[in-house]
């Protein structure tokens, strides 16, 4: 499975359990960064801005957020970030 459209058609959880998964496999802290960055815009965007100004300043609320952003609004907030990572690196890495 390796085309977006594909892609398009998995939950939000599922492609941040694959997009995770890759990243973690590969060690790839760019990544892992980049979602760390886009969490607190996810969340404010769901109209969680008070979550998303403490984030900001919580290195550590931003790592558990990471690994709980495969659910709920943020997860469907982050759907095109996981979708992009997971194309250029393809879904079977």
């Amino acid at each position: 499975m390796t085309t977006r459209d594909e892609m398009d058609a998995l939950s939000s959880r599922e492609l941040h359990d694959l997009a995770m998964r890759r990243a973690l496999r590969h060690v790839d802290v760019e990544f892992l960064w980049e979602l760390l960055r886009a969490i607190p815009a996810a969340e404010a965007s769901e109209g969680n801005s008070v979550e998303a100004g403490r984030d900001i300043t919580k290195v550590t609320v931003l790592i558990s957020d990471a690994i709980n952003s495969g659910q709920g609004e943020v997860a469907e907030a982050l759907r095109p970030l996981y979708i992009d990572y997971l194309a250029k690196h393809g879904m079977g890495s």
